[in-house]
């Protein structure tokens, strides 16, 4: 089941068929502990549109599929952005930390964003304006419970300063967290398991040519879903729920995001985040 906002509605897509509804408030909604059933008999009493209608409201009215919910992220998660973290760092002395945080125990967790930093589907997501060497970082992302359970799925584009984190890791809020720094969707992938071997793919266009096309998989997440959002929970609470982006395993090299690039980041069994880039 995939469940879709929309600018004054509901959309749900079960087995390839669409179920249009009412409007939700979407704290309330990601709140409930029981959500795919939930859904699984609300949707009975919705009206079926066709694929063609719903695809239209897909595309121009699709909205970050969230209400106020906090986006989290986890960092290091994957070999090759171990890796690239060290690179960047280098020069100012901080590699090593890159490398240990990814063989300990204990993740590297960061906050991310607030609801009002979230650029929704086909809008824009920003670079700043101080910052030489930037990237969009495609994560699965999860949709956990109050409870710390993973409710599903969805799409992260986690927006980085590269140029602003390797000048010193203590950067790391600024090089993350900022207006337009993140995105998620179109959708939210209902249930708590997602294929072990999904796919991950980043493309980014400019100028109506292909720039970066890259590929992983989720094999390659070094820390199981489940174990990322327990940490998480560890010391936080999270009354309506919360997203937690889990790391990319494709690090762009040479490249630096332009204003009017279109990124398109694809997960298997969800579908596909697009964005454009401006400056802010």
């Amino acid at each position: 089941m995939k469940l879709y906002k929309l600018s004054s509605s509901t959309l749900i897509e079960i087995e390839s068929t669409f179920y249009l509804g009412p409007e939700f408030d979407w704290d309330d909604l990601l709140s409930k502990e029981d959500l795919s059933a939930f859904l699984a008999s609300e949707h009975k009493k919705w009206e079926g549109i066709s694929t063609e209608s719903a695809t239209q409201k897909i595309e121009s009215e699709a909205r970050a599929p969230m209400g106020n919910q906090e986006i989290w992220a986890a960092g290091v998660t994957y070999y090759r952005s171990r890796t690239a973290r060290m690179e960047e760092s280098e020069d100012a002395g901080g590699a090593d930390f890159y490398d240990k945080v990814y063989n300990a125990e204990r993740p590297e967790l960061f906050f991310k964003a607030t609801a009002s930093r979230v650029a929704h589907p086909g809008k824009a997501v920003t670079i700043r304006r101080d910052s030489s060497w930037d990237v969009p970082e495609p994560e699965l992302t999860l949709l956990v419970s109050p409870k710390g359970i993973i409710q599903g799925y969805t799409i992260g584009n986690d927006m980085s300063s590269r140029s602003i984190e390797g000048e010193n890791p203590l950067y790391l809020p600024q090089a993350k967290v900022y207006h337009g720094s993140a995105s998620i969707g179109p959708c939210i992938l209902l249930g708590n398991h997602i294929l072990d071997e999904a796919k991950i793919k980043l493309e980014i266009h400019r100028n109506d040519s292909l720039t970066f096309s890259g590929e992983t998989d989720l094999s390659q997440l070094k820390r199981k879903p489940q174990e990322l959002a327990d940490w998480l929970y560890r010391g936080n609470t999270f009354p309506i729920g919360c997203f937690l982006m889990t790391g990319t395993g494709i690090v762009p090299d040479n490249l630096t995001l332009e204003v009017g690039d279109q990124i398109a980041i694809s997960i298997e069994g969800i579908g596909t985040l697009k964005n454009k880039v401006e400056k802010i």
